[in-house]
């Protein structure tokens, strides 16, 4: 097979080449996974909703409580789903994702710094 000096080798690959490769995709997973946390997700949702339910039952009037056996539900209801939001978010907070383990093929190297 003759070499074409124009087409560079497209399947050669340095070591470095790959290595730089493997850190910048395990960074990206890394960012995706915390990203779509489920507890941000299902917390941030339940701190909008309880919100606009809370309102709702701030501003309910007299009929409407009285239609629940003269319990402000909407009130209730919106306050445990802003507790709910919130518990979520500090747990987030609290105990966030750990970093994914390196394979067991490549070397660990130092975090760097930016």
């Amino acid at each position: 097979m003759t070499e074409n000096p124009d087409r560079p080798e497209r399947f050669h690959y340095s070591e470095d080449d790959v290595q730089r490769e493997v850190t910048e995709l395990e960074g990206k997973s890394e960012t995706a996974a915390r990203l779509f946390d489920l507890r941000r997700i299902i917390g941030g949702l339940f701190v909008v909703y309880g919100v606009i339910v809370t309102i709702t039952g701030i501003t309910d009037s007299p009929s409407a409580i009285d239609k629940a056996q003269g319990v402000n539900i909407n009130l209730w209801t919106g306050i445990g789903m802003l507790l709910l939001g919130v518990f979520f978010l500090a747990w987030l907070k609290l105990r966030p994702t750990p970093p994914p383990l390196p394979p067991e093929g490549l070397p660990e190297e130092p975090a760097e710094k930016h």
